[in-house]
């Protein structure tokens, strides 16, 4: 291209000035050695003449500044050029020597390198290497990642496997739950409702979410036009304060069964010196209602009583400790009396409420939460059921309806309360692993599992019976049994070095039947003097029925039950009641080792659901 050549079309012309021997103004801003270019209209006013402009241009001597360019290259640990991707056109123009850098490769989107954000160029080794750093940390197994954890979920995996699990709010889960609980969801963030997420990619979380609220409603047998459903709470307990948040002001009454009944700390919980133990009596005011003190069961007379005097916002049934029916018939009638949403928590007995093995809340309450992981046999979390659409015409205003509408309300504060008013995004592992439960809960084979839980509940109840132990009501409704020890002379509190205060004068059965693999938990029960005592121990069945046991094995673990028994009562008898003493007792005790292999060799007969060992 001749560049001293003048369009005759354009009416523009470019030209170069030289500055070395015409530029003789040493106040120029323009180097000596420099040229600059002008760009020429004909038509342009010769008054006003344009400026030229200066052209930065590397000559032959700036280049020779560096005549080895491998020393240059080297200055820089991450440029890697190759030596004829180095090489400079070298030309004259008007005289001056000028240097023609090469473009290079990195600057063209070469495929086998690029160049980073400072200019240095990385090769597709250095690539690879990279991604390859990904995958070591990123695909690497549990046990070559943290050799510590994988040996002490091992050690508990054992525990699992060689113990009799009596817990009556455990279960243990199936192989499908526990893979979409370590699964890929865990990834994603998915605040708000399906159709409604505060993040885009959640069209196949959305999918998940709206399946599981489905099948959720199709257990329990509910009519998606007059009931809904929240899956995303963690916990029951959050549930349950969703449930306050969403329908009460802060300071508004609650009413619960009293923790020492069998109730909940989340339906409110005081200690005897008045302090609050739960966000429920913190921010809201509770009073409780009480079972009889000589028949543990509910005394629905005093209830009412006590209800028409504190007149709750929400009445609440249900609890963690209760082994028989509760009259949900005669709740609604005392909720209308009072102007209370009735609440029904059902976390103990929700999976045997989805076989249809006990009385069912849905046709009686406004609201029901429960626990996933207990009976339903699912993952750890919490969910909430609520009505929707016209009210019953036979049923009164409720006062927190403020409007007196016809219609139900529960449904936007409740899900507004669960998010974002006490929760972030929502779990959709835990989500997609309930799904799988509840589609496990609507089969016929989840009824009959049920219906053994309930006899082989029966049968633990009839054995310790017959070997003179107290329970109270003397039996059980459904999966769980209280025993009273206090014939034993024991209790069932454990002894922790961080409670301020202990109880010297009692044995702790909850430790001899840990040591010998044997998982129960206490529980208050009241004495014959209507007083409360930590007297108790509560035993359920649901999960060594997972694991396959019929009613001749409880038969067996309730020798079991009232070996470890004996054993504690033999060690306080020699070693004495203090805490540090009976604890002593119990290292190398030869009953003990003797009791502890009988319960592995007959627990290690049954399967683990969920994992091999």
């Amino acid at each position: 291209m001749d560049l001293s050549q003048t369009s005759t079309n354009s009416g523009l012309s470019l030209g170069f000035l030289s500055h070395v021997s015409a530029n003789n103004n040493r106040s120029s801003k323009i180097a000596d050695d420099s040229i600059s270019f002008q760009i020429e209209h004909r038509a342009r006013d010769l008054s006003h003449p344009l400026p030229s402009v200066p052209l930065r241009l590397l000559d032959q001597q700036t280049e020779n500044r560096y005549p080895n360019h491998a020393e240059r290259n080297n200055s820089n640990e991450n440029k890697v050029i190759e030596d004829d991707e180095e090489k400079d056109v070298e030309f004259q123009l008007l005289g001056h020597p000028m240097t023609l850098k090469r473009k290079r490769d990195c600057d063209s989107g070469s495929s086998s390198s690029f160049c980073s954000s400072k200019g240095s160029r990385v090769t597709s080794n250095e690539i690879e290497s990279r991604r390859n750093a990904v995958r070591a940390w990123g695909n690497q197994s549990l046990r070559s990642a943290d050799p510590s954890i994988f040996e002490i979920m091992e050690k508990e995996k054992q525990r699992q496997f060689k113990g009799i699990e009596l817990i009556a709010s455990e279960n243990f889960v199936c192989k499908a739950v526990m893979e979409a609980l370590g699964s890929h969801l865990t990834n994603k963030y998915s605040e708000g409702m399906p159709g409604a997420r505060y993040y885009g990619g959640n069209q196949y979380i959305d999918e998940i979410e709206a399946l599981c609220c489905q099948r959720a409603l199709t257990a329990f047998g509910l009519d998606s036009e007059t009931w809904g459903v929240n899956v995303q709470p963690y916990s029951c307990t959050s549930a349950n304060f969703a449930v306050y948040t969403g329908l009460l002001l802060p300071g508004d009454r609650i009413m619960g069964l009293d923790t020492p009944s069998g109730g909940n700390t989340s339906h409110g919980c005081y200690l005897p010196n008045g302090r609050k133990v739960s966000g429920a009596s913190i921010f809201f005011e509770s009073l409780p209602y009480k079972v009889n003190s000589q028949t543990g069961y509910v005394d629905y007379d005093k209830l009412e009583e006590r209800a028409l005097d504190f007149r709750p916002k929400i009445l609440i049934c249900g609890g963690s400790s209760y082994p028989r029916e509760w009259d949900y018939a005669r709740f609604r009638q005392i909720a209308d009396k009072c102007g209370a949403v009735l609440l029904c928590d059902m976390a103990q007995i929700s999976g045997l409420i989805a076989a249809k093995e006990c009385a069912s809340p849905f046709e009686f309450c406004d609201v029901v939460t429960s626990t996933t992981h207990k009976s339903l046999r699912g993952p750890r979390g919490g969910i909430i059921f609520y009505r929707k659409g016209p009210k019953p015409r036979k049923r009164g205003m409720l006062l927190n309806q403020g409007d007196g509408s016809d219609k139900y309300d529960f449904e936007d504060k409740i899900n507004f309360a669960v998010f974002p008013a006490l929760q972030g995004g929502p779990h959709n592992n835990h989500i997609a692993a309930l799904a799988i439960a509840l589609k496990q809960v609507a089969t016929p084979e989840y009824k009959t599992y049920m219906q053994q839980v309930k006899k082989n509940a029966q049968a633990l109840a009839s054995a310790l019976l017959r070997r003179h132990c107290r329970l109270v009501t003397g039996g059980t409704d459904n999966h769980m049994l209280l025993w009273d020890l206090r014939n034993f002379g024991m209790t069932g509190m454990s002894f922790r070095s961080n409670f301020s205060f202990s109880l010297p004068n009692y044995v702790d059965i909850i430790k001899v039947c840990e040591v010998c693999h044997i998982t129960l938990n206490k529980v208050t029960i009241f004495d014959d003097n209507g007083n409360i005592t930590p007297g108790g121990v509560r035993i359920g069945t649901p999960a060594m029925t997972s694991r396959g046991c019929l009613e001749s094995d409880f038969e067996t673990m309730a020798e079991f039950l009232l070996r470890a028994a004996q054993i504690a009562s033999s060690v306080q008898k020699e070693h004495g009641k203090l805490p540090k003493s009976f604890l002593k007792g119990l290292e190398d005790n030869k009953e003990i080792v003797e009791l502890r292999m009988r319960v592995e060799n007959f627990a290690t007969q049954f399967a683990m659901p969920g994992f091999d060992v």
